[in-house]
């Protein structure tokens, strides 16, 4: 059974080198501006973006859907610099990174960016506070074994330290992700169907951990889903079709977002 997160320790209580000071002036979490990416060319051309421009505001959640094959993962993936973009300018924190060093775009992701999977991608032979840990070992920083400890504690894990990930249900596994997304205190967290793998239960555990993580803590968060209940707990749901950004809604009901995106599905191509 997946345990309820506590209150435990506030993660905003742990250093941020990451995050810009909060406030008006804050530049947003990670900002796209008339980005295109294309794949192949000739008659074999994809446009897997086309044009997108996008700002994720700091402190918010904002959710991309859209069907399938609309360039909301790679339009995810531009953003965190996993990816790199044909044209146009990715800046992330207020920091320009499109066309920027392997080496400094590394130094980025261990420092300024938290990613999570639907596939958790934890390493099945260390425990829970071990790959919590990781990042941290892997940007040569001090690991404080307190600090580690109070994010898993934050995320309802604080009594699962030296479970392994088959000691762990689904959504456990998942918050031990969040947590190590988190360890370097990154200005952004990006997601990508994080609750595509749980079941329902679980789904909203985690959802519920995200949402906390904004109100309370002031994450930013850029989440691609498939599901409305999920893009539902967002603060902003931005509709893609055919590599490009084609709606917006704020604060939308499920049902609003799942009609929206029939209505997408059901365009003719």
């Amino acid at each position: 059974m997946t345990s309820t997160p506590t209150s435990g320790t506030p993660i905003a209580a742990l250093p941020a080198p990451g995050r810009p000071a909060p406030g008006p002036a804050a530049p947003p979490a990670a900002e796209l501006r008339d980005v295109a990416r294309e794949y192949g060319g000739g008659n074999a051309l994809v446009r897997a973006l086309d044009g997108v421009s996008i700002a994720f505001p700091a402190g918010s959640w904002t959710a991309v859907m859209g069907p399938s094959g609309s360039g909301k993962s790679t339009l995810l993936h531009c953003a965190a610099g996993l990816d790199r973009v044909t044209r146009g300018r990715v800046l992330l924190a207020g920091q320009e990174i499109t066309g920027a060093p392997d080496a400094v775009l590394t130094g980025l992701r261990r420092r300024t960016m938290g990613f999570v999977f639907q596939s958790f991608n934890l390493i099945g032979s260390l425990t829970a506070e071990q790959n919590v840990a990781l990042p941290l070992k892997l940007a040569g920083a001090r690991v404080r074994r307190a600090e580690v400890r109070a994010v898993l504690a934050a995320v309802g894990l604080g009594d699962r330290l030296r479970h392994r990930p088959r000691e762990l249900s689904g959504g456990q596994q998942q918050r031990v992700a969040i947590a190590r997304a988190m360890v370097t205190r990154p200005a952004v967290l990006f997601a990508d169907e994080p609750t595509g793998a749980l079941d329902s239960a679980s789904a909203r555990t985690v959802l519920g951990l995200l949402r906390t993580m904004v109100d309370r803590d002031g994450q930013s968060i850029a989440m691609v889903t498939h599901d409305p209940v999920a893009a539902a707990h967002a603060d902003a749901v931005v509709f893609m079709s055919d590599g490009r950004l084609v709606d917006r809604l704020a604060r939308p009901t499920a049902r609003e977002v799942a009609d929206r995106l029939a209505r997408l599905e059901a365009a003719p191509c």
